[in-house]
């Protein structure tokens, strides 16, 4: 134990010593006068007893709150009042080293608590504060640099613009979520696996079926989803069944390739002994080649839940009543509203995340007995 904690020891160092220098750098400018950290006694106090917390004490968990304490502190500071970046070129730092040293003190720190997590035993805790600590740090940098560097609000909103925006918008972005997500998506992903599997099994029962759809599928998953869109729209109008119709030709190909894969994974002998109890076609599917199956077919669900949501986004672009997520993206982006823009693409990307995460945990208790889970376990 003592050997790995020496092994960070001239980072701790380096860390240390950033945000101990910063203290006497300038962090902007105040009433149109240099300002340092003594200016701001509430801010300096905070970071220095996160500094405290991260220095002095070994304990991971302890280190942890110092962090927490130490980015509060930084982040505490008043910098629409610093004007860190408004007075000065944009891109460039002008009187904010201190404030940057800081930062990099704070990321140093952050790198050495991740170091520590992942040294020590995995368990479920552990396993969830890494990448919490390291998406956390990620929106911690996000904020800082559109902030220091005074990034044009077109360019790159802030996180804190974003959630303002979701804030603000609760109402829009919940009907939005409805029509892409509960009403394209969720309709189109139940039809595309059910007619990919289907499938699947009629090829696997019927070879020739096989032989020729399968290269017909490729084809059609080639076609890009910019030219089946306007199509479908067309086909089935401007609402909610086109943007489904899109979805099932985006996730038919993948379900049928892997449905048909995980049917015929099922080894010899495994299948000579089920000739050997006279089981039929339907006992030998049921008993022995679906249950091999379904990590294949799993597999198919998680990639779908991912390509269900971006064919449903993109083909709002070709034509949407007005409510939707690809239509909000749409409209937004030609107002140069671009916090909304980003507060749709989060909305998005946290229902898909939780989409992938539900079908992630209907896999674990449906094949538990796989391998791979019980080498986890």
């Amino acid at each position: 134990m003592k050997s790995r904690f020496a092994t960070y020891l001239p980072l701790e160092y380096i860390a240390a010593m950033c945000i101990i220098f910063s203290f006497w750098m300038p962090i902007g400018t105040y009433d149109d006068d240099v300002a340092f950290w003594k200016t701001f006694p509430l801010a300096l106090g905070i970071v220095l007893a996160g500094l405290l917390g991260l220095a002095v004490f070994r304990t991971v968990y302890i280190r942890l709150i110092g962090l927490v304490v130490a980015a509060v502190g930084l982040a505490s500071l008043p910098t629409a009042e610093l004007q860190m970046g408004s007075v000065f070129p944009a891109f460039e730092l002008g009187p904010t080293y201190g404030f940057w040293l800081c930062l990099i003190g704070i990321v140093l720190f952050a790198w050495i608590v991740m170091a520590q997590l992942a040294a020590m035993k995995l368990n479920r805790l552990v396993s969830i504060a890494i990448p919490l600590i390291f998406g956390l740090l990620l929106v911690y940098l996000w904020q800082a640099v559109v902030i220091g560097f005074a990034v044009p609000k077109v360019l790159l909103p802030a996180p804190t613009a974003i959630a303002t925006a979701i804030s603000a918008g609760t109402a829009m972005l919940w009907d939005d979520f409805a029509q892409t997500f509960l009403k394209s998506v969720l309709a189109g992903f139940v039809i595309g696996n059910a007619v990919g599997f289907l499938t699947a099994l009629l090829a696997d029962r019927y070879p020739f079926l096989q032989r020729g759809l399968l290269p017909l599928g490729n084809f059609a998953s080639a076609v890009p989803i910019i030219g089946i869109a306007p199509i479908m729209v067309m086909w089935f109008g401007f609402g909610w069944e086109s943007k489904s119709a899109v979805v099932v030709l985006m996730i038919f190909f993948p379900m049928l390739v892997n449905a048909l894969a995980g049917l015929q994974a099922a080894d010899r002998m495994s299948l000579d002994l089920m000739r050997s109890y006279g089981a039929s076609y339907g006992q030998t599917l049921l008993k022995l080649r679906l249950p091999i199956a379904l990590p294949f077919i799993f597999n198919a669900l998680k990639i779908n839940s991912t390509l269900a949501l971006i064919g449903a986004i993109v083909a709002e672009f070709f034509g949407s009543p007005t409510a939707g997520m690809g239509f909000r993206i749409n409209i937004e982006n030609a107002r140069m509203g671009l916090d909304v823009v980003w507060a749709t693409i989060a909305v998005a990307a946290v229902a898909g995340s939780a989409f992938y995460g539900i079908l992630a945990l209907l896999e674990r208790a449906f094949t538990f007995w796989h391998p791979s889970y019980r080498a986890q376990n």
